[in-house]
């Protein structure tokens, strides 16, 4: 039961603005332009979305594979068909019945090569602070000597300048004509006026930028940039002057109705992310809009944000754990043990180290410019001079690696929010029992300047240095907390690898039905029109990989069999160089996608392993790679996948737990299309698609095959195969909320809870004005069910009517029902009550 009453204002759209009752995600670029999607537009139809949910469409660095690195505001990518080709896609879609949902990024911009790409960019190079685009840019002026660090080089630049590398030239700059520039290979960059004439060290001197060794990044950039990436820098959103001339085309292509609605990404970065939604929600005229904010275990969205919820990461763990065994756990853990050393405990450790080898070295030079900033206010201040810039350094290293969630929300001059107040002074505690008692006051001055308390001389509380040290140790705490947890440690933490997703808690190693159940009635009631997601392009594993890697946890003895059967068989092929870290990733990245038709192609396993090595950065890095280690992990599991006995034990595997991973990959599908929310189905995932992270989830998905798979589904023919199964799943689901969306997304939609007599169950109804209008069962933990004989006299609570099965056709009447009927045919059931 809901009562919309209680749903802020602020998550609902305003009067007379669509609402999605469902997307499906594409990720468009040279190979997927909106003709082409406009192609896709009956399929997607025909599937049941509402509204089709495009990556960023601006135009975007050259080459770009995403649309992240945006080079211009003002422009509609010509490489994906321009204004028009988006507009003809809007009518397409329009026509059909769909809608569109834009995914837009207004924290930072591409440092593209060559750099004129971004104009603005290359105004703020040639003018310096002097150029109209210098607000746009988040550059401390101060340092640097007020020239802007470009790490571009490839040496020192003394080495450079003495192989000459660095030529003054003329190029056709675009907008700009033939000009003078300075050019280093494929980097070319503006001259300042009146500079050309000067020797070229002199040159050097004079810019407005300084050119420097790419190291040189991680410990004097002086502009604030994505995480530790060096190409995309931050733009300041938070100057209204900047906003708008960044969104202006997109509140235009809302305001004229061929977007729906907006996808917001990454807000933490931001300024204030608060002032930032409340403006674009005042500028879009209420229109429904996500924001990509990963909410670290029980946290709650800031209650002041004007968004409808996030993009669906807290709806992802929480689905994915209620369908792990938690009696996986111990076994699990011991066999990590023995491979690796770690024990079930060690996690936060784990996490602590990442964060601390993230902070001392990607993102040193923003820990330095925090600390110089927080020294600088104690140095001006008679009361607080005594606090010295190492024990500032040494107190805010500790709280950053102490911070337990992506950020505080403190406002400058504002009242601040008591979660915010309660998570910095818990990391406080944290940090002081890592540093000497010596260091304790001067915690206790940093915390009082982060949280805009009275702290020094004169009841001090503001002050533009003070500001500043507020917003900016925010925006840091995001960096450490994506850049320690998310790509560091998420690779090093094997006890079950599928944990690690972005916005997970493999701490929680497993969830029960009834948290699942609690988490969705406050969902209902908090954010309905929030989103829901099990796959995205940012994922660490498609759902199907997961899904296949949650059976582990049923299966544990099984598998740690299975774990020391492949060892043995592949001894001689495991150097002295493989670390059980790896060897554990091997194996179960080869269970998390091995299928019927048998293992992934090495191509893919390939780059996905190389990759998962440099992000763990334990042996081998980005910026270092330790080639000999690499290709030792590489060997072992491509020589694996050519011994056939190896090949032998993981198809028995695939065909122990096939039935399992069937009832997992059907019921989290089944659960995520139909809890509250606003469901995402990611490009290719309505069936089944056990894909590993980017790019290797980003490939190009053929439509044909689907086409053909769907329309033989609503032929009558049935399912051959988990992917038709799971399409049909899939399409059922959307179909249903499509027809009653007023049982999912309308504003007497509710979520109930249904009473069932067995664990191994996960069920509820969709109701509308609190009357039952969809029911959902899913089986959970089918291994388990299946040592128990099957479902015996287990029961669900159907609501009273006659309900129809939608994917199978059967009819069922309400009251205390037999569990083994109502799944006969599938492991899921999804009933529309008829009468």
């Amino acid at each position: 039961m809901t009562d919309t009453r209680q749903t802020p204002a602020r998550r609902l759209v305003a009067p007379g603005r669509p609402v999605p009752v469902s997307t499906y995600r594409v990720q468009l670029g040279a190979d997927l332009t909106f003709d082409d999607v406009a192609e896709r537009v009956p399929y997607l139809a025909s599937l049941g979305v509402s509204h089709v949910y495009l990556s960023p469409v601006l135009t975007a660095a050259p080459g770009s594979t995403h649309g992240y690195d945006v080079v211009a505001h003002d422009e509609v990518s010509p490489v994906l068909g321009g204004i028009d080709g988006l507009r003809r896609l809007a009518d397409t879609a329009h026509a059909a019945g769909l809608g569109l949902v834009l995914d837009i990024v207004p924290n930072h911009m591409a440092v593209p090569t060559p750099v004129w790409h971004n104009a603005a960019l290359w105004s703020v190079l040639e003018d310096g602070a002097r150029s109209p685009y210098a607000a746009w840019f988040d550059v401390d002026w101060s340092a640097g000597d007020g020239a802007v660090l470009m790490p571009v080089l490839g040496d020192r630049i003394g080495a450079v300048l003495a192989r000459g590398e660095l030529e003054l030239t003329t190029a056709d700059v675009p907008g700009r004509g033939p000009s003078t520039v300075l050019r280093y290979h494929d980097h070319v960059f503006p001259v300042r006026a009146g500079t050309e004439q000067l020797p070229l060290t002199e040159l050097l001197e004079r810019q407005h930028y300084r050119l420097a060794y790419w190291r040189v990044a991680d410990e004097e950039l002086n502009y604030r940039r994505f995480f530790d990436v060096g190409t995309l820098v931050a733009v300041r959103v938070e100057d209204p002057d900047v906003f708008y001339a960044t969104h202006r085309l997109v509140l235009d292509l809302l305001e004229e109705g061929v977007l729906d609605g907006l996808r917001v990404d990454h807000p933490d970065g931001l300024a204030d992310p608060a002032g930032y939604l409340a403006r674009l929600r005042e500028a879009s005229g209420g229109a429904w809009v996500v924001v990509e904010k990963i909410l670290e275990g029980d946290e709650e969205l800031p209650a002041d944000w004007d968004t409808a919820g996030t993009t669906g990461y807290d709806a992802l763990w929480r689905i994915q754990q209620t369908f792990v065994d938690p009696g996986g756990a111990a076994p699990l853990g011991a066999l990590m043990h023995r491979l690796t050393g770690e024990a079930s405990d060690d996690y936060e450790r784990v996490v602590e180290q990442a964060k601390r080898e993230v902070v001392d070295g990607p993102l040193y030079a923003e820990v330095y410019r925090l600390t110089t900033l927080a020294a600088s206010i104690c140095a001006d201040d008679l009361r607080l001079r005594d606090h010295t810039w190492r024990a500032l350094h040494e107190c805010l290293v500790e709280l950053l690696v102490a911070f337990d969630r992506y950020r505080a929300y403190v406002v400058p001059g504002e009242v601040v929010p008591s979660d915010s107040v309660t998570a910095l002074e818990r990391a406080a505690t944290v940090a002081r029992g890592r540093m000497s008692t010596e260091r304790h006051a001067t915690m206790d001055v940093l915390v009082d300047l982060l949280l805009g308390r009275e702290v020094g001389s004169a009841g001090r509380t503001r002050g533009e240095r003070r500001d500043e040290l507020v917003v900016r140790f925010q925006q840091t705490c995001g960096a450490v907390t994506a850049k320690g947890v998310e790509d560091t440690a998420y690779y090093r933490w094997t006890q079950l690898v599928g944990l690690c997703e972005v916005g997970g808690e493999p701490s929680r190693f497993a969830l029960t039905p009834t948290d699942l159940a609690a988490w969705a009635a406050r969902q209902q009631v908090a954010a309905p029109l929030a989103m829901t997601t099990l796959s995205t392009h940012d994922t660490k594993r498609s759902e199907d990989t997961r899904a296949r890697l949650g059976v582990l946890s049923e299966l544990p003895a099984e598998w740690s069999r299975l774990v020391l059967a492949v060892r043995g068989a592949t001894a001689s092929a495991r150097s002295a160089r493989v670390d059980g870290r790896a060897e554990q990733w091997v194996w179960q990245t080869l269970a998390g996608t091995w299928t019927p038709d048998g293992p992934i192609a090495r191509e893919r396993l390939v780059e996905y392993l190389t990759k998962s090595l440099r992000e763990a950065k334990t042996h081998t890095w980005w910026t270092a790679p330790d080639e000999a280690y690499e290709a030792a992990i590489v060997d072992l599991a491509t020589r694996a996948l050519g011994d056939p006995e190896v090949v032998a034990l993981l198809t028995d595997w695939e065909q122990r737990s096939r039935a399992a991973v069937r009832a997992a990959v059907l019921g989290t599908k089944l659960v995520q299309l139909t809890l509250p929310g606003v469901p995402d189905v990611y490009q290719g995932t309505e069936v089944d698609s056990p894909t590993l992270v980017d790019p290797d989830n980003r490939r190009f998905v053929e439509l044909e095959p689907l086409v053909e798979r769907l329309e033989r589904l609503d032929s009558g023919a049935g399912p051959r195969d988990l992917s038709d199964e799971k399409l049909l799943v899939t399409s059922r689901a959307l179909r249903v909320r499509r027809d009653l969306p007023e049982a999912f997304v309308g504003p007497e939609a509710g979520y109930v809870p249904l009473a069932h007599s067995s664990g191994h169950t996960v069920t509820y109804a969709r109701t509308v004005a609190d009357e039952p209008r969809v029911t959902v069962v899913a089986t959970r933990l089918a291994a388990s069910v299946d040592r128990l004989g099957g479902w015996a006299d287990h029961t669900v609570a159907v609501p009273p009517g006659t309900w129809r099965d939608v994917l199978t056709g059967r009819t069922t009447e309400g009251g205390v029902t037999p569990v083994a009927g109502v799944l006969e045919r599938l492991p899921v059931a999804l009933l529309v009550r008829e009468d």
